[in-house]
């Protein structure tokens, strides 16, 4: 136990110094327009360091996305492989793991984000449960700014501190608490429902990772609702705020870059035609092209040649094909 709390200082004291200065310089930020004390400028501070922290975050999003499409692409070759070496297990893991580094597949990526962040929650969580317990600052969190941070409290009655379990007494702290509950579990259901409603081909609703992301689809949101009644208000806060990012930013790379054979590809062919432009197919798994229609080309007609009169074609010394056969006949029978 010993081991693992000096493990875990050792991670979380640099997170302590990163989070502080994104907080307190948003917090300096919002402090010329509203009281520096209160809760919205701790709770604007907090929704800020959550923006920040996303936008840092978007590179391994990316990879995250084109990851789950090759997973979600590859999995009529993973069939297959399974039917060949369903007997052999181990061969079928050398197969499977092949094909991923093949087509460039992490089956753990779609993990990462949320690995990733989850360090840094613990880290917010801690740093307003010190502040709260004891005005004790980490990082550039001072003791005068911890003092405020854990004591502020919004619409001057509830505690930003405060949960759901621990609310002082207060119906105001339960009810605010009990909403971000339900939009933080609403939101991440709504996220992992639109990636598999929207972005999934219909042969990738089969088989073990399609199992995987239905049994996320709910066991997340029920984690989340389960541990969100102890979660102090203003982490709440950053919870919800950094799944309305996911959902937004999700949402906007489905529409504009779905994955192949999908509804959300088939609605963006149409609305392609529909502005006069087509999806080519994708040369290889990571994103669809779109190009101009290109209308085909005419065939140039045959200009007939201009009537000329007797006269004319004495003239320039030409004579009609049915004439000159004539008077070819006519040559040949007097010869």
């Amino acid at each position: 136990m010993q081991a693992l709390g000096t493990l875990g200082h050792y991670i979380l004291t640099p997170l302590y110094y990163a989070i502080s200065l994104i907080l307190v310089g948003w917090h300096w930020v919002f402090s010329l327009v509203l009281p520096a004390d209160g809760g919205a400028s701790w709770v604007l501070s907090i929704i800020g360091l959550t923006l920040v922290i996303r936008a840092a975050l978007i590179p391994l999003f990316v990879k995250q996305i084109k990851s789950s499409r090759n997973m979600q692409l590859i999995q009529p070759r993973v069939k297959e492989l399974q039917k060949k070496y369903g007997h052999d297990r181990e061969k079928l893991a050398q197969e499977t793991m092949a094909l991923y580094k093949e087509t460039g597949t992490n089956p753990f990526a779609s993990c990462l984000p949320l690995l990733i962040q989850m360090p840094i929650f613990l880290a917010l969580f801690r740093l307003l449960d010190h502040a709260a317990k004891s005005s004790q600052g980490n990082g550039f969190l001072t003791s005068d700014l911890a003092y405020s941070f854990g004591h502020a409290e919004l619409f001057g009655r509830i505690p930003i501190s405060a949960t759901f379990l621990n609310n002082h007494g207060l119906l105001s702290v339960r009810i605010l608490a009990a909403l971000l509950v339900v939009a933080m579990t609403a939101t991440t259901f709504t996220t992992q429902r639109q990636l598999m409603s929207k972005n999934m081909p219909k042969d990738a609703m089969t088989g073990p990772y399609a199992q995987q992301q239905k049994m996320l689809l709910y066991v997340l949101p029920v984690v989340f609702a389960v541990g969100g009644i102890a979660f102090p208000i203003g982490v709440l806060f950053y919870w919800t705020t950094t799944n309305l990012w996911t959902m937004g930013q999700q949402f906007y790379v489905i529409r504009n870059n779905p994955a192949p054979g999908t509804p959300a590809y088939d609605a963006k062919m149409q609305r392609d035609r529909a502005k006069g432009r087509v999806s080519a197919e994708p040369a290889a798994a990571g994103g669809a092209a779109t190009t101009e229609v290109v209308d085909p080309p005419r065939q140039r007609q045959r200009q007939q040649p201009k009537r000329q009169s007797r006269e004319q074609r004495k003239r320039s010394g030409s004579r009609p094909p049915k004439q000159v056969d004539r008077d070819e006949k006519g040559e040949g029978k007097s010869a």
